[in-house]
């Protein structure tokens, strides 16, 4: 592996919280946290909540500073890197979609406000025109029909028509990484399968992909390699097929040993 495959590199992330306001504690977040992703390869941070996973991805997309630790994008360093810069070469999926969105405002407006990045940061201009084809053919590539979303407002979308709004920025955005921290939560059974599989048409597309979940099944489908985490640390990281069917610690082995099983009956 060149250093010319590599997009993401973390070295040793650190993050100890400060809590209390007289009678101060440090929590750990995460601790001596290192990988790397290829561009092109989707790389998922398995755990449970409180594991640490959601610490680190906000640390990688610079919502929270890292105690210690490296952050290298495309070989730059992340943490001195221009804010809005970063934010067109790094863009996120959040778990709940709804946050994302100003209720006073049509759920386009994010769409339209990417176009306003992209002349700023790299100077593409687009016209009306141009940027309401591409949202319509953008929204068409990702299986919704733009006359059912377009000009309605949060309150009238259902979570999995929110996570996908937020897939067409990606988009259109077209960023090197996307971080997806738990993007199904919010949806049924069946349109997770859907964003889960759009996920994958980005990473054939050539773009890499943080995928961050507490679902082994989903972390499996998705994945080339996945990165258990405990209690702030990675605990085992490889291939997916290695990490989920040949597990190697105890933590990894207990954590597919839960998952149920259609075929068995739970006891209770």
């Amino acid at each position: 592996m060149g250093k010319e495959d590599l997009l993401l590199r973390v070295e040793g992330l650190t993050k100890y919280y400060t809590s209390g306001y007289v009678f101060t504690k440090q929590v750990l977040g995460a601790k001596d946290v290192s990988f790397f992703l290829r561009k092109g390869e989707i790389l998922s941070l398995v755990g449970e909540s409180g594991s640490g996973k959601t610490t680190v991805a906000n640390m990688i997309l610079g919502l929270i500073k890292p105690t210690r630790g490296n952050i290298y994008l495309d070989g730059k360093n992340a943490l001195e890197m221009d804010r809005k810069e970063y934010w067109l070469k790094v863009q996120a999926i959040f778990q709940d979609p709804y946050s994302t969105f100003n209720g006073y405002y049509v759920v386009d407006k994010v769409l339209w406000e990417s176009f306003d990045l992209l002349k700023k940061i790299k100077g593409i201009t687009h016209s009306r025109n141009e940027k309401r084809e591409i949202i319509a053919s953008t929204l068409e590539k990702i299986g919704v029909n733009s006359d059912e979303i377009l000009g309605r407002y949060p309150h009238q979308m259902s979570g999995g028509q929110m996570q996908r709004l937020l897939v067409a920025r990606a988009l259109i955005m077209n960023p090197d990484l996307l971080l997806a921290d738990e993007p199904t939560s919010m949806v049924d059974a069946s349109t997770r399968v859907e964003i889960l599989n759009e996920l994958t048409q980005l990473k054939e597309a050539g773009m890499s992909v943080l995928f961050i979940t507490h679902d082994v099944a989903q972390a499996y489908y998705i994945s080339d390699r996945a990165a258990v985490m405990k209690d702030g640390e990675i605990v085992e990281i490889g291939p997916a097929e290695k990490v989920f069917f040949d597990s190697e610690h105890p933590y990894t082995k207990n954590l597919i040993s839960s998952i149920p099983k259609l075929h068995e009956k739970w006891e209770i």
